[in-house]
């Protein structure tokens, strides 16, 4: 069986969790991790893989199947994004849901002339939670969505945290308000803005000598992220953070209530409880990494999410296995 020849670019939490990922998936297998950083400082679990600097991919296109891009979206992906476009297969997690169009259009130009397939937009949310937003709207297509996310750490809140001038570390908990998600259980089709569903909880490691009414002025207003949500800032010691909250759990609730026939009334619920946000996320994305490996031996060129990717692409399983097995 010839492996799927896997890439990673960034080896923060997400780039841990997609190299254990590799080790679950038999037909996958980690060739680089490719860091911003001094390579020799960074201490990968399997030490037979190379580390490489980031600059030296250009000269890995002919070894690398697919590149999973583990940057942030606030700043990396953006510019990291279009770049590996243009040289690798890729798959990455880009979740700033306002900018996921502007952000596909830019993949999907470069793709096409590289001849390449991106994925982008890929993990729980967006990603398993978009697809069962899409089969539940399309199911009762009279009827309202609602999704609610944590308990947990959000990665990408808190990297937007620890890019602020600063700023030492930070996570953030998003946290749904509880009197929100029963009325929508019950039925009740409750109108809930963005504010009356979520709350976001900050911890702060802040530099020494930092501004930190600055800091907390900045996540609160900020755009995408925090602005539409009560939010409140914790500023604490690194040993603190290290202690109690240095666990990565999350999960969350995909609803939709609606209506068929003469007032006879569904709902559906996708539930998700995570013990590790960064290796589930991992797991996802070796999934859409062997979809990607796939597309691409058939020729397929450009940006996809996963509403284009058939579930069959994502397991190793042949097609007899799954009609078997699995349905």
């Amino acid at each position: 069986m010839n492996k799927i020849r896997i890439g990673i670019v960034g080896y923060g939490n997400l780039g841990r969790g997609v190299e254990q990922a590799v080790t679950q998936n038999p037909d996958t297998e980690l060739i680089a991790v490719f860091t911003r950083r001094e390579p020799r400082k960074i201490n990968i679990v399997n030490k037979s893989v190379k580390v490489l600097s980031v600059q030296e991919a250009v000269s890995m296109q002919s070894a690398i199947d697919v590149m999973i891009l583990c940057g942030g979206s606030a700043t990396d992906l953006p510019q990291q994004g279009p770049e590996f476009a243009k040289l690798f297969n890729t798959i990455d997690s880009f979740d700033t849901h306002a900018k996921i169009p502007q952000y596909f259009s830019a993949i999907d130009e470069i793709a096409r002339i590289s001849k390449h397939v991106a994925i982008i937009s890929v993990g729980w949310d967006p990603g398993m939670f978009s697809i069962n937003r899409l089969y539940a709207e399309a199911i009762l297509p009279e009827g309202v969505h609602y999704t609610f996310w944590g308990k947990g750490v959000s990665q990408g809140h808190s990297d937007a945290i620890r890019r602020i001038k600063g700023v030492k570390n930070a996570i953030q908990y998003t946290i749904p308000i509880e009197n929100a998600l029963a009325a929508v259980r019950s039925g009740a089709n409750p109108q809930l803005t963005t504010r009356q569903k979520h709350r976001r909880e900050c911890f702060v490691v802040p530099e020494k000598g930092a501004d930190r009414q600055y800091i907390e002025n900045r996540i609160k207003n900020m755009p995408n992220y925090f602005v539409d949500n009560d939010t409140v800032v914790h500023f604490i010691a690194d040993d603190e953070l290290q202690k109690n909250h240095r666990k990565m759990n999350h999960g969350g609730f995909v609803l939709r209530t609606g209506q068929t026939g003469v007032g006879n009334k569904h709902i559906i619920e996708y539930a998700l409880k995570l013990d590790s946000n960064p290796e589930f996320t991992g797991n996802i994305l070796i999934c859409y990494a062997r979809a990607a490996y796939r597309l691409s031996q058939h020729g397929e060129t450009g940006a996809k999410t996963v509403f284009d990717i058939a579930p069959a692409l994502l397991s190793p399983k042949s097609a007899v296995e799954l009609l078997a097995g699995v349905l």
